[in-house]
């Protein structure tokens, strides 16, 4: 029985510790039969060390998403170990601390923009990195977390979020003609050196999501959103795009 990504080439963005969503992503992929690249940002020895640890070592390239050169070169880059790509996660965020837990009123400029740079328009920048590899059919996947409401602590971050749900719409609306969807994947919280900041006090923060989502959540397992990212990446969604698919435990449409 073949895997749900035989085939599949795929580039992994946001592996730096085994608890990454990235990694269970990276994992999950190989597991299913496609072949990967994984990008590193600042400490490569670091990915390629992880990377050992995978079912397959991938290669691993280095990236900071931030910085433009390094985008001018990536599909050269990748294309020396793929020859084409059929899909992107995206799993980059990070915001200044001045961004987050109370800072929302008082954080400057220079500390915003930097978290709106890397949190928010880097989906495009990596996407159009990629582009001269991506073929038709290939799948944009972002991770998120939902951006529909003010989470305590999230502050800057949680306007980070927002802006990049609507940049994966225009994603979607813009590269659909050439047969490339655009989705994103709004997790639930888990452990991980990304979800910090969110909900304030991490540990009631989490007893309280696991006790409203009505299926429970777990914020040890990224098992559940790496599936999703996985299904997403697949070609068993050929319609959907634009969409924000919760893997989440189901707690975004529980008021209260």
């Amino acid at each position: 029985m073949g895997g749900l990504l035989d085939g599949k080439r795929l580039v992994v963005t946001g592996v730096i510790t085994e608890r990454s969503i990235a990694y269970a992503v990276a994992r999950l992929a190989q597991e299913q039969g496609a072949k990967i690249v994984l990008t590193a940002y600042g400490r490569p020895s670091l990915v390629a060390r992880l990377a050992r640890r995978l079912p397959e070592e991938p290669p691993v390239v280095e990236l900071d998403v931030t910085d433009e050169a390094q985008l001018a070169t990536l599909a050269d880059r990748v294309g020396a170990h793929l020859d084409g790509i059929d899909g992107v996660l995206h799993s980059v965020a990070n915001a200044p601390a001045a961004c987050l837990d109370g800072g929302f009123l008082t954080a400057p400029w220079h500390e915003v923009s930097a978290a709106l740079h890397t949190s928010t328009y880097s989906l495009v920048a990596l996407t159009m990195a990629c582009r001269p590899l991506l073929r038709p059919g290939a799948s944009v996947v972002g991770v998120d977390f939902d951006a529909s409401r003010a989470w305590p602590g999230y502050d800057w971050m949680g306007v980070a979020k927002a802006g990049l749900e609507a940049c994966s719409r225009y994603l979607a609306r813009d590269l659909g003609g050439q047969g490339i969807r655009a989705n994103l994947v709004a997790a639930g919280p888990l452990r991980t050196l990304a979800a910090r900041g969110i909900g304030g006090d991490g540990p009631s923060f989490e007893k309280s999501w696991a006790t409203r989502a009505p299926l429970g959540w777990d914020p040890e397992d990224a098992s559940p959103v790496a599936r999703t990212c996985v299904a997403l990446l697949s070609d068993w969604l050929p319609a959907t795009t634009g969409e924000i698919v919760h893997a989440d435990g189901g707690r975004h449409m529980i008021g209260g």
